[in-house]
């Protein structure tokens, strides 16, 4: 019986290969989407060949693979061969460029053949090397999926995108050396499809790019057209469906360039209905057992010394006011404070003596453990659990995390640079041990200049850059400088040299994808980082000293004090649950990711994992403005 399957099976690839098809054997990590990549067809070609991989997909599984309907033809392309050197005694007048023109060599290939001249200025009688090469000529295929393409004029990368049915990520992917504008006359490599096959790009409409976790709910909300209309001007999303950065023709009414920022702020002071009472519970580390209350002395010293209680005194207080704010708009709270002790033991007295199953939210604990029981044991009842300050290990189905993810950040930053039109050029510079995040952003632009700081004789990260590194790097116009560090000497360093090389035509504007310690301490001068308009991306922003906020000033007149970013937190998350609870019949009814909120220094849009809880992707990009940190545009 075996042989006679074994027979059948051979016969049917035979005739698989006679119809022009292959198999593919699946590798640990690979997605149909990846699959599909490499074969250069469609996720849809291969579901149609292989039904069950819909349900089952797994490695060792074999897939029918049908043939690509890209061309093979091959591609000249022209390379330089280094074949010697020319010996040159330098003239009075004669200049780098002068000699990059008179021997047809790049200013950078003849700094390669004399190396002092990165740190030295070319003078008359010095004698130097002048690079010879021979251009060869040469055919390749590239992986039987490549053409040349000259981009027409008003073409950006999403029509272009478009046009050869890929990804813009595909579309860098082909073109790891592709300008972040691109120009007409510019070439680039696309999928090197039939001239039949290639999506006609019509000026009467615009191009939207899918962002990752976008549904057609969400594209409704921020495109205004339903997946019927969006189907409709897109036939291949009935086959196959939205996709992370899949380009879409859209009206030409739509604005996609409005469209990229966040959804539109959603006021629901003036969408509330429900107004039955609600039941929060606050957990805390307040760590009351360790108070002695016949010793005052002790008790202020405990204070003191210990720098967790300032941080929940701060929120609790703010979570206070909230509800003070919530009452005046009609939503009154019964509010029980829980003191967790700061301990995962004490966790289990509390969820074993209290009946939590009648909550509305829970908001903390703040230990990682804790948290995790909480969240945990109350998922069962489907009790909202807010993870306020920090981010948890595992986010059930129950799950608030408010705490952005940090590749969400990073992306913010990226988006942000991306949409500069009047962006000249991008510098990196980084330490060793953000060599990883560095190389990332060269390939999200790969025009950029990479810079590393130096290592010492044992091959150890020396943590710093000579000025000469940052000679001639810098171009006319507006630059953006990405520092990646964790050093704060290296910060410093750098951040001192940057700001002596701000002129009238040169504009540095310093950005991070991480601002951490290494960016603030009396070694960082405010003032370079005002002058530089240091950007970066934020969980939250700093609230307007001199604004008629109502909270501010209600926390002035009861504290005497401007209140911290924690009692800010603490307000704004406990009167965003509440103002989330009047508004629907639960928060997860309430949180959906058509939503967000934006309180005095935070704000919430809460997008559901596919098998987990609720993560909030509201971001800010911040800058340092004559030193104050504002809200960038």
């Amino acid at each position: 019986m075996k042989n006679f399957i074994s027979i059948i099976l051979l016969a049917f690839v035979i005739s698989l290969n006679a119809q022009d098809y292959k198999t593919h054997k699946v590798q640990p990590g690979e997605t149909i989407e990846t699959i599909a990549k490499k074969y250069m067809v469609t996720p849809f070609d291969i579901y149609a060949l292989n039904p069950d991989a819909k349900r089952k997909f797994q490695p060792n599984s074999v897939l029918i693979i049908p043939d690509t309907r890209v061309k093979n033809d091959d591609i000249v392309e022209e390379k330089r061969e280094l074949i010697g050197y020319e010996k040159h005694k330098v003239r009075r007048k004669e200049t780098l460029f002068s000699l990059s023109q008179k021997y047809n060599v790049t200013i950078d290939e003849i700094k390669k053949a004399n190396r002092q001249l990165y740190s030295e200025n070319l003078k008359k009688g010095d004698r130097i090397k002048i690079p010879k090469y021979r251009t060869i000529i040469s055919k390749q295929t590239l992986n039987n999926t490549v053409k040349k393409y000259t981009v027409l004029p008003k073409e950006g990368k999403w029509r272009i995108a478009y046009k050869f049915g890929i990804t813009v990520e595909q579309l860098e992917a082909l073109n790891p050396r592709m300008k972040d504008v691109i120009q007409p006359g510019d070439e680039l490599n696309v999928p090197n499809i039939s001239d039949n096959e290639e999506k006609a790009i019509e000026s009467e409409y615009n191009y939207y790019e899918v962002q990752p976790a976008e549904g057609f709910f969400r594209l409704k909300v921020k495109l205004g057209l339903t997946q019927e209309e969006l189907e409709e001007l897109n036939p291949d999303l009935k086959e196959t469906g939205l996709k992370n950065g899949m380009v879409l023709k859209v009206p030409a009414s739509v604005d996609v360039m409005e469209i990229l920022g966040d959804v539109e702020m959603t006021s629901l002071e003036k969408r509330l209905t429900n107004f039955k009472k609600k039941k929060i519970a606050l957990m805390m580390p307040f760590r009351l057992d360790r108070i002695d209350t016949d010793s005052i002395e002790e008790t202020k010293a405990m204070i003191k010394d210990n720098r967790l209680l300032p941080i929940v005194l701060d929120f609790h207080a703010g979570a206070i006011m909230a509800l003070d704010s919530a009452k005046q708009l009609g939503i009154s709270t019964e509010l029980r404070v829980f003191d967790t002790r700061y301990q995962a033991s004490h966790i289990r007295e509390l969820l074993s003596e209290n009946n939590f199953s009648e909550y509305d939210a829970v908001i903390g604990p703040m230990e990682e453990k804790s948290f995790d029981r909480v969240a945990s044991a109350l998922r069962g009842d489907k009790v909202p659990v807010i993870a306020a300050m920090n981010k948890p290990k595992d986010v059930y189905n129950n799950v608030f995390q408010t705490i952005p993810e940090d590749k969400l950040l990073q992306k913010a930053m990226i988006d942000f640079v991306k949409a500069d039109s009047l962006l000249n050029q991008i510098v990196i510079i980084s330490d060793q041990a953000n060599r990883a995040r560095s190389e990332m952003l060269k390939r999200e632009f790969p025009s950029a200049k990479l810079i590393f700081s130096r290592k010492d004789k044992k091959g150890n990260d020396a943590h710093f850059i000579y000025p000469t590194d940052l000679e001639n790097v810098f171009t006319l116009g507006k630059t953006i400088v990405f520092l990646e560090t964790d050093s704060n000497a290296f910060a410093s360093s750098v951040i001192s040299m940057l700001n002596g090389l701000i002129d009238l035509k040169k504009e540095l504007i310093l950005a991070t994808l991480d601002k951490n310690k290494a960016f603030e301490g009396k070694n960082i001068d405010n003032y370079h980082l005002s002058n530089l308009k240091f950007h970066y991306p934020s969980v939250n922003k700093d609230f307007d000293e001199n604004s008629t906020n109502g909270f501010v000033k209600a926390y002035r007149k009861e504290y005497g004090v401007s209140p911290s970013k924690y009692a800010v937190r603490g307000f704004d998350i406990t009167l965003d649950v509440l103002m989330r609870l009047a508004y629907k019949d639960d928060l997860f009814q309430a949180s959906d990711e058509s939503i967000e909120t934006e309180y005095v220094e935070n704000k919430f849009r809460y997008n559901k994992s596919l098998f987990g809880g609720y993560v909030n992707e509201a971001v800010y990009i911040v800058k340092y403005d004559d030193l104050r940190i504002v809200k960038a545009n």
